[in-house]
């Protein structure tokens, strides 16, 4: 990595530390579970398992088994990289130490674009619910807010910021206080609604009912495959990645952040699969036969008004009241992790050195969090629907995922890391969650897939502008090269494919084509960042003198060249 001057690197890099060193390391184990799973039972589990029935039927089940495996497999991915490297930001860090500006502009980017959306994606949860006893904030017609809603949910939003605010020490403990209260309610539901479900009776369809009055996959196979994206199934599993946001605050990162991270999914499979059950199995047959399908029953608000059906007056209103604490709660910790994200960006040379800026008081980016404030709440004014949000962030959260599984390889074949941060099975889980998320990305239906290069052209746009002014490193094409042309495939493939494209690649040879390339451009990836950090010898030597210091190091190795 490279400035222009001596003089940049130089005092970016003062700056970077100085900041860097505000930050509090207060966050343990109990706290990173918190946060992951805090994230987890938000919106999604809410309105997850309605749409993805909409989209696949009872098939919806396949959807949640291959969408909980992809996230514990980069989650494992996550889990090394935060043990070898703890860095508060690190999502959109380690892209720039193994593949360089361009990678990392392209990631970078389209990773901040995407999880500003998850805040106003909660607010807007929570406004969407509350329709059932505030008239006038939703619209059944349209599916969307309406203005007041949307106001609503700006203001619900700047309280999210108001909670940050005050350290993150203060976040955890009311954090921790949070999921442990939202805990209760999901489970609740899982048992009443799968008690239900076991036969048919005057409310519950049944699951003999249910899954076989139009068929365990009425709308094919690969409409689960698309049920990954476009049901929020991937945006329901996220929350996993708010530990790697907070690991450069974690006490002890090494031996938290991967128990936390595992805990974290494990716990959320198992809970999304629970949920999908006890929605196709407790959903009345009369419903579904009014609807003349799952893709025809549309509730407001989905839990609640299945056990308002089924006579759980009591767990309807329960499921009213967490719709304002599950979503606010996550909301919190996206704030919390997002304002990181920007911070690492921020470090990276993406934004001024302002938007680095850590408060003396509490130890918060308060810049940052002001930074993703005002972008989601334009998102949420353009985008005034739950369903609109985590359609398109989907797709780029499975994209931005997929680069740690080159950054983990890359940082062994260079020596970074030792035994005890080096995870079992790990050549092997790597490329897998690289292919697998390249597949999920496909099978998003095209007219939602082609939107998300909106973010991903400006990265690329940001990478071409700086390299022109001077900032120059020819590491830096050699590394990301790979990923402009994976990208190029992918949405190509995308676009001639069966999943809502031209159907010139007919299914499944689509799959089987991005599957196979993925794996060919998977291996090219790490090859390529083996050589850029291996060139970069000054970085490589700083890295491995800091293994699990989450102080900033790339402005240090910085020197001009060519």
């Amino acid at each position: 990595m490279d400035q222009s001057s001596p003089a940049t690197a130089t005092g970016r890099q003062s700056a970077a530390d100085a900041q860097d060193h505000k930050l509090r390391r207060e966050l343990g184990f109990w706290s990173l579970v918190a946060a992951g799973v805090g994230s987890v039972i938000g919106s999604g589990w809410l309105f997850s398992s309605m749409y993805a029935a909409q989209d696949a039927g009872p098939a919806a089940l396949i959807a949640w088994v291959i969408a909980g495996a992809l996230m514990l497999m980069i989650a494992l991915v996550f889990a090394e990289l935060g043990m070898v490297r703890p860095e508060s930001g690190g999502l959109v860090r380690y892209p720039l130490y193994s593949n360089g500006r361009l990678a990392a502009s392209i990631i970078g980017w389209a990773m901040w674009l995407s999880y500003v959306a998850n805040p106003p994606s909660e607010a807007s949860a929570v406004v969407q619910y509350a329709s059932k006893w505030w008239h006038g904030v939703y619209s059944a017609k349209t599916s969307k807010l309406t203005a007041l809603g949307t106001f609503v949910a700006v203001v619900l939003m700047a309280l999210f910021v108001v909670v940050n605010y005050f350290g993150v020490k203060w976040f955890a403990k009311s954090n921790n206080i949070v999921t442990a209260v939202k805990l209760g309610i999901p489970v609740i539901t899982v048992v009443l609604l799968l008690a239900s479900g076991f036969g048919a009776n005057s409310k519950a369809g049944g699951f003999s009912h249910n899954f076989s009055a139009h068929g365990f996959a009425p709308y094919g196979i690969s409409a689960a495959f698309s049920a990954i994206a476009s049901g929020g199934l991937i945006f329901a599993y996220t929350g996993f990645r708010n530990v790697i946001e907070l690991s450069g605050e974690a006490s002890n990162p090494r031996r938290d952040i991967p128990r936390a991270m595992v805990v974290t999914i494990v716990f959320s499979i198992v809970l999304y699969i629970c949920l999908q059950l006890g929605y196709l199995g407790s959903l009345p047959g009369s419903e579904l036969a009014h609807a003349a399908g799952w893709n025809g029953v549309n509730l407001d608000s989905p839990f609640a008004d299945l056990a308002k059906m089924l006579g759980f007056t009591w767990l309807s209103w329960l499921l009213i009241a967490d719709s304002s604490i599950s979503p606010s709660g996550s909301g919190i910790v996206y704030t919390a992790a997002n304002a990181r994200n920007v911070f690492g960006l921020a470090k990276n040379g993406f934004f001024p050195r302002a938007v680095m800026k850590v408060s003396d008081r509490t130890g918060v980016p308060v810049v940052a969090m002001l930074v993703n404030f005002v972008l989601g709440a334009g998102l949420i004014v353009l985008l005034p629907s739950w369903h609109d949000i985590v359609e398109v962030l989907s797709a780029l959260a499975a994209l931005t995922f997929s680069i740690g599984s080159i950054s983990v390889l890359v940082f062994r074949n260079v020596g970074l890391g030792g035994s005890a941060t080096r995870l079992r099975g790990m050549t092997i889980i790597a490329p897998l969650a690289f292919a697998v998320a390249s597949l999920v990305i496909v099978w998003q239906p095209w007219d939602t897939l082609w939107k998300t290069l909106i973010p991903i052209g400006v990265g690329l746009a940001w990478f071409a502008a700086s390299f022109a002014i001077g900032e120059r490193n020819k590491g830096d094409l050699a590394g990301g090269l790979w990923l402009v042309v994976y990208i190029a495939f992918i949405y190509g493939v995308g676009a001639l494919g069966s999943f809502g494209g031209a159907d010139i690649i007919p299914a499944p040879w689509d799959s089987v084509v991005v599957a196979v390339g993925a794996v060919l451009l998977y291996f090219w990836g790490v090859r390529a960042g083996t050589t850029y950090l291996s060139n970069h010898h000054e970085l490589l030597v700083v890295l491995k003198e800091r293994e699990g210091d989450d102080t900033d190091i790339i402005a240090k190795t910085q020197r001009p060249q060519g």
